[in-house]
């Protein structure tokens, strides 16, 4: 049996993803699917760096369709480091997030750890060994 999973790019625009967004949408003809803000995030789900009336303006994670692509956005971590972009990978269950999760970080590092989160029933970061970071991700049900 082969279990179906999807890898996007994730890219990080250290807070000019508003910008970057209205420019792909100008440019290539980038459909907004989904836009969230830090500000949108349930109270007390997010750590307390980001929770500045600043960083609330900023875009926690948005989609967007170009063409048959689906790219997501963020203005990045709370943190003030650039990372640049990472793959994030949706697989359909837990129990697969888990199993991708412990394969991909194996020698690597585990940025955040795969827990349950207000947006996913199983969500984690990871720098793989070659230095690659990732996002595990499982789709809420809809």
């Amino acid at each position: 049996m082969t279990t179906k999973y999807a890898v996007n790019p994730y890219v990080f625009f250290d807070g000019r993803c508003e910008e970057a967004i209205e420019f792909y949408g100008k440019t290539v003809g980038a459909e907004t699917i989904m836009l969230m803000h830090y500000k949108d995030a349930p109270p007390g789900a997010m750590p307390p760096d980001c929770n500045t009336p600043e960083q609330a303006k900023k875009v926690m994670h948005a989609r967007l369709r170009i063409g048959d692509t689906m790219v997501l956005l963020s203005d990045g971590p709370c943190s003030g480091k650039y990372d640049g972009f990472s793959l994030s990978l949706t697989v359909p269950t837990p129990a697969d997030a888990e199993q991708q999760f412990k394969a991909l970080s194996a020698g690597g590092k585990v940025d955040m750890p795969l827990a349950k989160t207000f947006f996913s029933p199983a969500f984690g970061m990871l720098t793989d060994r070659f230095g690659v970071k990732w996002m595990v991700y499982v789709q809420p049900p809809a």
